[in-house]
């Protein structure tokens, strides 16, 4: 349990990362920041729950920060376009 909240901890490490280079892009793009926050508040949601949606929870967190991270990086890269 502990490895997987030192998993955890460092993947939002490093999306926050990204986050804070991509927050002009988040206005330019405010879908894409919108689906972010609602992976985030699935994500917190799934994390919180007593249950293990029939065995997929982990499975599922794991899937949606590897989505949040994707979505950061696109509006990183967008960020590096933008700017050239």
């Amino acid at each position: 349990m502990k490895f997987l909240a030192g998993v955890v901890l460092g993947v939002v490490l490093s999306a926050g990362t990204y986050t804070l280079m991509a927050q002009p892009e988040r206005a330019m793009h405010p879908r894409i920041a919108a689906a972010i926050t609602a992976l985030k508040d699935a994500r917190a949601y799934m994390a919180e729950a007593p249950h293990d949606f029939g065995g997929h929870k982990v499975e599922a967190i794991r899937a949606t920060d590897d989505a949040i991270r994707q979505l950061n990086f696109a509006l990183a890269y967008r960020g590096r376009q933008d700017r050239r």
